[in-house]
């Protein structure tokens, strides 16, 4: 069997390199996150399986939002023709297609899963006992980015951070074998809080993709309309809006934060870094004084080591 760089390559798969190129390119985004993914001080094992959960949970998220890397290398590599990526290209075939190589990593027939970066995560579904239910999850709430766009009510986001952002929360207890009812329930408020901070940030980039991640009745509340989201700079009323948008995250983190002191070791310092990103990002849109709309504030690094010694602290 031959190796792409210590990935295996399934006979009849390209093995030219390209796929793990496109791997490396997807996996180099976590750079960017709020949070640490997979930092340095964690155990070699839990670092190799969270960065293989991170590269299915990003590739999914760039199929969503049309971002793959040109030349359609990963719809090839699904199996697709390459048309059906890139912008205009056939995004809910590419999901059918991701999801149908999910399986594959679940089954234990040849010849396996297609794309590199589902062929890294066959090991850890195995050795964590991972179940195919949160990657399914995360699919879905791509798919329905596809046919949904504008979310009437709270509790209508908050069903759309079930499927986009909790999953992911469930997987890390899972592949650190913490998993217990009482931490699920503290994970998924910190995912959906982190998950309303980046719609926060975002809301400009959102709205270029014709999707808006503020809850319409919020909007009528506070007399913001789509066109005001468009402008340059937020006006009052969109700053308040977004303010009042922040308080509820806020409000989730801490909510969730007690999962942070219920760990020990270097698990604890993993989580207060996913808290403290959420935190240290609220910071930064309230000191652009809630306008988000020039682009999205971000925290110095100095800002996000505070938080995390500040939630240590409190968790400790």
């Amino acid at each position: 069997m031959t190796r792409a760089r210590g990935v295996p390559v399934r006979p009849g798969a390209p093995d030219d390199g390209r796929g793990d190129a496109a791997s490396r390119t997807v996996l180099a985004k976590a750079a960017h996150e709020n949070f640490p993914v997979a930092p340095l001080f964690l155990p070699r094992a839990w670092r190799r399986d969270l960065m293989a959960v991170y590269g299915f949970a990003r590739l999914v998220d760039d199929i969503g939002d049309g971002d793959l890397a040109p030349g359609g290398e990963d719809a090839v590599l699904l199996g697709l023709d390459r048309s059906a990526a890139g912008e205009g290209g056939d995004r809910v075939a590419l999901l059918d297609a991701l999801e149908a190589d999910l399986y594959r990593v679940f089954g234990d027939r040849a010849p396996g899963p297609l794309h590199p970066l589902m062929r890294r995560l066959g090991p850890t579904v195995r050795r964590c006992g991972l179940t195919p239910e949160p990657f399914l999850r995360l699919i879905e709430a791509n798919r329905q980015d596809q046919r949904v766009g504008r979310y009437p009510t709270y509790g209508d986001l908050l069903a759309y951070c079930e499927l986009s952002a909790n999953p992911v929360g469930r997987l890390v207890l899972g592949i650190t074998g913490t998993t217990s009812p009482e931490r699920v329930r503290r994970s998924d408020a910190v995912c959906t809080g982190l998950q309303i901070v980046e719609h926060l940030q975002d809301v400009a980039e959102d709205l270029a993709r014709d999707r808006i991640y503020l809850p319409g009745e919020d909007l009528r509340r506070f007399g913001v309309t789509e066109a005001d989201l468009a402008a340059r700079t937020g006006g009052a009323p969109v700053r308040a809006l977004i303010a009042y948008e922040a308080e509820r995250a806020r409000e989730l983190l801490n909510e969730g934060t007690p999962l942070v002191g219920s760990v020990h070791g270097r698990l604890k310092l993993l989580l207060a870094g996913f808290v403290a990103g959420g935190r240290a990002a609220l910071r930064a849109v309230a000191a652009a004084d809630h306008d988000v709309l020039p682009g999205p504030p971000k925290p110095t690094k100095l800002s996000l080591l505070r938080e995390v010694g500040a939630t240590l602290r409190r968790e400790g």
